[in-house]
């Protein structure tokens, strides 16, 4: 049955998530299976299954104590006044010891043993680092230098004795440099969240060693860090940054002496925060895969907090958590590995299955997509994932990209069609010059209109006007043997300066081996412009694909690196505007560890008529 879907740029979670901190949670779905995450290939998408949404639930009302005590620790009264008034407060200390089925980058973690700091395949020499960032670094080395991220890595580098005396002074280096809180990247609020958690998290590596000034040092930073968000949590606007600070206050709250107050006052925060950054399928608001895997991965440290206190998890957390996952499982290739979306590289799959197993929730991918914008089309070998909602709305962006109606296709562990990503690791091994064309409509596998983006590309990550709204069609047609799945979609971020919609069909068929594809640039107003434009419409290769046109320049034969052959033609052209061409291009593409890998592309261009036009092609696998 077809489905006809208006899809509005940041539509939010449920409105019960607001309510969700007491609810009971309720049995998976039916159709959820246990299977394995580790498994490159996913189920037929025809046979979906999915968490709980959270209009699943039912809030149960808090206790009237419980509000109270929000409401007094919210107002400032001091926790240990709340938690045991009557008694002397205790000295500052952690409380248990957190064992987080989490595991870092052993690698990463090496690297720091041996004096260097691993971000996306660059060496940073602890010894030189400036660590009170006069010179501030790349945006993914600050993220990892001021959430403490490393701790982690050097976890699973080598047992704990040995990686303590690390720890200490890494640790010691960044406490003199961030004497006074709230000044500077180390005090942005998804920093200081995450900071907290891998503190409390990775105690033992920074609280157990011989240095009793340091010790003395962490806990007084612990302390802070915790009051400081406190205070400021509140205030920061939706997105993981907000999650990632309440994440911190309850995790205080749980681990610090006198922390009853301070945990319920941070679990209803969390809850709302999460409701803010997640959309009704699951998928967060940023639209962002490396966020959804950050998020997954906090809610599992948090709640390995509460395991350690022996103290039951917040409903709403594991529910999330569970809603959190299949998105994700919907946006890995054959190979296991992500897609490039949203400025993000190929996430490689031994990270997103150590996450997910760390997670212990075992689903089938995302079928049935709204909210999350990423279909996704399963037939044989053959893998497509296609863009079909807006960019995200300026509140919850991340690394903004003009990615609308651009696709993906996988054929078992070997990608032939692929996006350029890496624009968010942009000065590190991708050159930091050629970040921001990295998160242009042209480095994406879709069309563009006189070389614009589809929505404009602003500085910092941001995104301007375009694209609002994409009306999408799904069904099931009939096809030769197996039905096909076409899907279509139109979005109109070209239709204020242009006058043109650009709408999009893929249809794949049964067994895999043929995807048709039509781009239709149709008027916005009964009687189109006058005029001609130029279009191109690009199709980047996978890593490794060789490409050779055909003698007439309407096709060309794509080799992947294990064999297998497709061949990709060009359908005639209803445009009327002239010579439509086809030619091989230098393009890239950046892989999960951050390295820009020169690539090939295939681009259609001409010109087409103001008053519309229509192109088709075909991708057939024929060896």
């Amino acid at each position: 049955m077809a489905t006809l879907l208006r899809t509005p740029a940041g539509r939010r979670a449920d409105a019960l998530v607001e309510r969700v901190a007491d609810a009971p949670v309720l049995p998976l779905a039916e159709t959820r299976q246990s299977e394995a995450p580790a498994e490159p290939a996913p189920p037929p998408p025809e046979e979906t299954g999915r968490a709980l949404a959270l209009s699943d639930v039912i809030a149960a009302p808090s206790g009237t104590g419980e509000a109270l005590i929000r409401l007094a620790y919210r107002l400032g009264v001091p926790g240990h006044a709340l938690a045991a008034p009557f008694r002397r407060p205790q000295a500052l200390r952690v409380l248990a010891t957190v064992e987080s089925p989490n595991r870092g980058d052993r690698a990463a973690g090496t690297a720091l043993r041996a004096g260097h700091f691993l971000v996306h395949g660059v060496r940073l020499p602890i010894s030189g680092f400036d660590f009170a960032g006069s010179a501030r670094p790349a945006p993914a080395v600050e993220r990892v230098l001021h959430s403490f991220s490393w701790l982690a890595d050097l976890a699973a580098a080598a047992p704990r004795a040995d990686c303590i005396p690390v720890a200490e002074r890494i640790t010691a280096l960044w406490l003199h440099a961030h004497r006074e809180p709230g000044k500077g990247p180390a005090w942005d609020v998804e920093h200081a969240g995450l900071r907290l958690v891998a503190w409390l998290v990775h105690a033992p590596l920074v609280l157990a060693g011989n240095d009793k000034s340091l010790k003395s040092k962490m806990l007084a930073a612990i302390a802070e860090t915790a009051n400081w968000l406190d205070k400021r949590a509140p205030r920061e606007g939706a997105g993981f940054g907000q999650v990632a600070g309440w994440a911190g206050v309850v995790a205080a709250g749980l681990l610090l002496p006198h922390g009853k107050p301070r945990r319920l006052y941070g679990e209803a925060g969390l809850v709302k925060a999460l409701g803010d950054m997640v959309g009704e399928d699951g998928g967060v608001l940023s639209r962002c895969p490396a966020a959804q895997l950050d998020a997954i991965r906090l809610l599992t440290d948090l709640i390995a907090c509460y395991e350690a206190m022996e103290i039951a998890p917040a409903p709403a957390l594991e529910v999330m958590r569970e809603l959190l996952v299949p998105p994700l499982l919907a946006l890995r290739h054959g190979d296991g590995a992500l897609g490039n979306w949203q400025g993000q590289a190929a996430i490689p799959a031994d990270r997103v299955n150590a996450v997910v197993e760390a997670s212990g929730v075992r689903t089938r991918p995302l079928g049935v997509v709204q909210g999350w914008g990423y279909q996704r089309i399963k037939a044989g070998d053959t893998l497509v994932q296609f863009d079909t909602a807006p960019p995200p709305r300026a509140r919850h962006v991340r690394t903004g990209c003009a990615s609308t109606l651009a696709f993906e296709l996988s054929d078992g562990p070997a990608r032939v069609i692929v996006n350029c990503g890496g624009a968010a690791l942009a000065g590190g091994q991708v050159p930091a010059r050629i970040g921001q064309g990295l998160r242009a409509t042209a480095a994406f596998s879709t069309l563009t209109l006189d070389n614009a983006n589809s929505t404009a590309i602003l500085l910092h990550g941001q995104l301007g006007k375009g694209v609002e709204t994409v009306e999408l069609e799904r069904r099931m047609i009939a096809g030769r043997g197996r039905e096909a799945t076409r899907i279509e979609a139109a979005h109109d971020g070209y239709a204020a300066r242009f006058g043109l919609t650009h709408q999009r069909i893929l249809t794949l068929s049964g067994d895999g081996t043929e995807l048709a594809g039509e781009d239709i640039l149709v008027p916005t107003a009964k009687k189109g412009k006058r005029g001609k434009i130029a279009f191109a419409i690009r199709f980047h290769l996978g890593r490794g694909v060789e490409v050779q046109l055909s003698g007439d320049r309407r096709g060309a034969s794509l080799l992947l690196p294990d064999g297998r052959l497709w061949q990709f033609r060009l359908g005639g052209d209803r445009a009327g505007a002239g010579e439509i061409t086809l030619s091989a291009e230098d393009s890239l593409w950046v892989d999960g560890d951050g390295r820009p890998h020169a690539t090939e592309q295939l681009v259609i261009e001409g010109l087409a008529l103001r008053s519309g036009g229509h192109f088709s092609w075909l991708l057939k696998k024929t060896g």
